[in-house]
């Protein structure tokens, strides 16, 4: 049976994909957008030219929300929670942007949702860095790059939330929001703690999306900036494998209400910066120019998420390796050059 999804920040990275997901499935889509992302409104076109009217635009913002919103969830059976102020960077040089956006924009849906008749399920984008830096977690350097001492499968819910930066400090709040909404009131909500997502229609910046931003640049033959000493890794998870996530936690919402899941590549789908270095230079077949900057703020050496948890409830596990996926991600923005201008972005 057809549902009607509500997807914020739906002209996003991940909003597009997901919406193109639910309505290739025959499902009902508005989006909720500020527009203020750069390929935002590259993505909201590529959706309505694939789609028509099935999918709705509204534009709108969280922090000021309009009647259109309540609307909005009235007519939905799923909110997607993904709009968000994403880089590090940004919210320590403007936490309270940051903090409007994530946070309040966070409670501003919350409490439309409670308010309304429907009160649809909601399924919120969390952060790896609701967990901070994790200094007491021994790390070691091998083999070129870091690792944990004695976490194997990565690292699990029952870590302790140590909320890091602005940016960690306002998605822990809406983190932590989220699951006390399904507490106090009932609302059948879901927490995904998400590591390095990437795969096509992303628009990756220095500031965030490092591994489209390194594609991007290595397929300009521009520069690359790495901060810190590039032996820091990631668990990286490709954009389908995602969606995948969402759907079956979706699904499965009787097990998942007011949980959190930590949704990533897991300990097999792991890249450090000159990891990636060295893919980008098979496809390219040349090596990206890169230096070195010192440490920003809030860098973990290494973060690897635990998917155990995710597995048990609603069955998912990861399906795309990194070196495919980053190949899917290449394909694409080799045929959408032109989108990327040699601006710096």
């Amino acid at each position: 049976m057809a549902s009607r999804y509500l997807i914020t920040g739906g002209a996003g990275f991940i909003g597009s994909n997901v919406a193109d997901h639910y309505l290739r499935s025959g499902h009902g889509v508005t989006i909720y957008d500020n527009f203020s992302r750069h390929g935002s409104e590259d993505n909201a076109r590529w959706l309505q030219e694939r789609h028509g009217s099935a999918v709705r635009v509204i534009r709108g913002d969280l922090r000021r929300p309009a009647a259109d919103l309540a609307q909005a969830i009235e007519e939905s059976d799923v909110v997607l929670h993904l709009a968000a102020q994403v880089a590090v960077t940004l919210s320590v040089t403007d936490p309270r942007h940051d903090f409007e956006t994530n946070a309040l924009g966070t409670f501003n849906l919350l409490e439309a949702v409670r308010l309304s008749k429907r009160q649809p399920i909601i399924l919120y984008s969390s952060t790896n860095k609701v967990y901070g830096k994790m200094a007491d977690v021994p790390i070691e350097e091998r083999g070129g790059r870091y690792s944990y001492v004695g976490l194997p499968g990565g690292v699990s819910e029952s870590q302790p939330l140590d909320f890091y930066s602005p940016y960690g400090c306002s998605k822990g709040t809406g983190d932590q929001y989220v699951l006390d909404y399904h507490r106090i009131y009932g609302l059948r909500t879901i927490v995904m703690r998400q590591s390095c997502i990437y795969g096509p229609r992303q628009f990756g910046i220095e500031d965030q999306g490092w591994v489209a931003w390194f594609a991007i640049r290595a397929m300009q033959e521009q520069p690359i900036t790495i901060y810190g000493d590039g032996k820091q890794v990631r668990d990286v998870l490709f954009m389908d494998d995602l969606t995948s996530a969402y759907d079956l936690a979706i699904k499965n919402i009787d097990r998942t209400a007011g949980r959190a899941y930590n949704i990533g590549g897991g300990p097999a789908n792991t890249l450090s910066l000159l990891e990636l270095l060295d893919l980008l230079t098979e496809r390219f077949g040349k090596r990206p120019t890169y230096s070195f900057d010192d440490w920003r703020p809030g860098d973990q050496l290494v973060y690897i998420s635990g998917i155990t948890r995710a597995e048990a409830d609603f069955g998912w596990r990861p399906k795309v390796a990194p070196k495919d996926g980053v190949g899917k991600m290449i394909a694409w923005l080799t045929e959408h050059a032109d989108l990327f201008a040699l601006s710096g972005r």
